[in-house]
């Protein structure tokens, strides 16, 4: 079996895995480095491709796969819910940044008409390749690929995460013996607190402040972490108006279309009961005046509706703006949580308003990751990718200096023989 890596090695985006055994090639994933400029993985000729798997819609695993459907394509498989979440995904990517890609909604709709949906621990053949899809726990959708050829037994984890969270299982971790793994290392050099810890410190905040006449912006990923504050806040019975704004509306339908995907389908569609939805740009003026909260894209603040809401908010004490999604350095979120300022209205100002990170990350911390790798079985090869700042490196390290596993991260281009 050969593994060659295309993108995500050393970095968090570009996600890329070339598979060749059996007399097949497979694609783990293709997706692309959100920068000012989408940033690409290596290229495969589409033609000696038998097969595209992808592990879930977030961009940096899925953006890139329509470059393979300017011509007649080949099949792309996922589950039915990561090809909803993808297509949504994918045409605000063009919208926004049509520019800089090699592709158009024509290519989108190509790539969808090729689609075949997978199911959770339902193998299929690839001529002599079987692949299976584990849970992830990540987002609804999102899998881990299991490939077996040869004799051999490779894992690709994906994005993973093994805690339950309010919206989904934590991920299936059963693999029997492998030969190797592909893990993640986002969260190698840092662990998160307890989930139960951090809903309790983030509902009653958000109470103190609403009850204090203030009102709460969530600035939050449209894809699962909205719908999962709207079940925190739910769970936790708030009984306060919780407002929901931008993208977020249109996965909150999604969702409803695949609850079995759910941890808890009727604790998702009681929330979904409780939101408020703004219809009309003029609604999101009056929102701002009440003390309420309001989950909102861009979990970063770098467009979006939740952009406006922060500007409105940011000039008062009584307000707050939570933070729940990792903030990329740079990225006007990160900016507001280091130094306490934000643009208004075209100028840079000191926010008055609260300003706290709450952690309710979906990828695995580092206790995690190590916990994953102790229990494996057999004496896997593990490659450690999507990983920033030296992540990659320390998970590798950890593994060779702990659990004498041969473990590497690779760079872009590398290939291996397991």
């Amino acid at each position: 079996m050969k593994v060659r890596f295309l993108g995500g090695t050393g970095e968090v985006g570009r996600s890329a895995v070339l598979v060749e055994a059996g007399g097949a090639k497979i694609l783990l994933d293709y997706g692309v480095m959100l920068d000012d400029e989408p940033g690409f993985p290596m290229h495969v000729p589409p033609r000696e491709l038998d097969a595209i798997f992808i592990t879930h819609a977030h961009l940096d695993h899925s953006g890139a796969a329509p470059i393979f459907y300017i011509g007649r394509g080949v099949p792309i498989y996922a589950t039915r819910v990561t090809f909803d979440i993808t297509e949504l995904l994918i045409q605000d990517f063009i919208h926004l940044s049509g520019y800089y890609l090699p592709f158009e909604y024509i290519e989108l709709q190509n790539m969808l008409s090729h689609a075949r949906s997978m199911t959770y621990w339902r193998p299929i053949r690839i001529k002599d390749m079987t692949i299976t899809f584990l849970r992830a726990g990540h987002i609804p959708g999102s899998a881990q690929v299991l490939v077996e050829a040869e004799g051999k037994r490779l894992l690709y984890t994906g994005d993973i995460n093994p805690v339950d969270t309010r919206l989904l299982k934590g991920a299936d971790l059963d693999y029997g013996e492998l030969d190797a793994i592909i893990i993640e290392s986002t969260y190698a050099d840092q662990d998160h607190p307890a989930r139960h810890e951090v809903e309790r410190e983030f509902v009653t905040r958000v109470q103190e402040v609403v009850e204090g006449g203030g009102t709460v912006l969530v600035p939050a990923f449209a894809v699962a972490r909205a719908q999962e504050i709207a079940c925190v806040l739910r769970a936790h019975a708030f009984p306060y108006d919780v407002v929901m704004d931008g993208m977020a509306r249109k996965v909150n339908v999604l969702f409803m279309n695949h609850l079995r995907e759910l941890r808890d389908p009727q604790l998702y569609m009681a929330a979904m009961d409780d939101i408020i939805l703004i219809a009309k740009r003029r609604d999101r003026k009056k929102v701002v005046k009440r003390p309420c909260v309001i989950i909102s894209p861009a979990g970063m603040l770098k467009g979006g509706p939740a952009a406006y809401y922060a500007m409105r908010l940011a000039g008062s004490s009584r307000n707050a703006i939570f933070l729940v999604s990792y903030q990329i350095p740079g990225t006007p979120g990160h900016e507001l949580l280091e130094t306490g300022t934000y643009i208004v209205d075209g100028k840079v100002q000191k926010v008055k308003a609260q300003v706290e990170h709450f952690d309710f990350s979906s990828h695995a911390g580092a206790s995690d990751l190590h916990a994953i790798l102790k229990r494996l079985e057999g004496s896997p090869k593990v490659f450690v990718v999507h990983g920033a700042e030296g992540n990659c490196d320390k998970l590798a390290s950890w593994a060779r200096e702990e659990l004498g596993l041969e473990a590497v991260a690779p760079e872009a281009g590398s290939e291996f023989v397991i």
